[in-house]
């Protein structure tokens, strides 16, 4: 399956944003997907996780009031909405498919399929 995220863009502190990742050839329904996120100078990092069915989901602590993800299988698509935005949230955020009928992972090497990223700038 390949992956291609877009949504992201610069938004004030405290704005909102939806990423989307559009994924093609191959059954998608199948997939755990993820959201990561990599900061300047930092490593690449989780932020969320959904199961194939979608009844699985996943937050790290930092984003848990903030965000949500969700899928729409029948537009092979994943979403990330992102309220309350901040600075820290500032990053590359890249949306990621691992193993057909797994439980989603909160690692990266839960995953071994990536997108390209979309860059996520929040200004104070």
């Amino acid at each position: 399956v390949q992956l291609q995220a877009s949504g992201g863009g610069l938004v004030r502190a405290g704005g909102s944003l939806n990423l989307s990742c559009a994924a093609s050839g191959g059954t998608f329904s199948r997939y755990p997907l993820a959201w990561f996120r990599q900061a300047s100078g930092k490593e690449r990092e989780f932020v969320a996780a959904i199961g194939w069915s979608g009844g699985r989901r996943y937050l790290a602590d930092s984003v848990e009031d903030r965000f949500t993800i969700s899928r729409d299988n029948t537009k092979s698509s994943v979403y990330l909405q992102m309220n309350g935005l901040n600075t820290e949230d500032t990053a590359i955020y890249y949306c990621a498919a691992g193993t057909i009928w797994s439980t989603p992972a909160l690692t990266r090497e839960g995953y071994n399929r990536w997108g390209q990223g979309t860059q996520v700038t929040v200004s104070s």
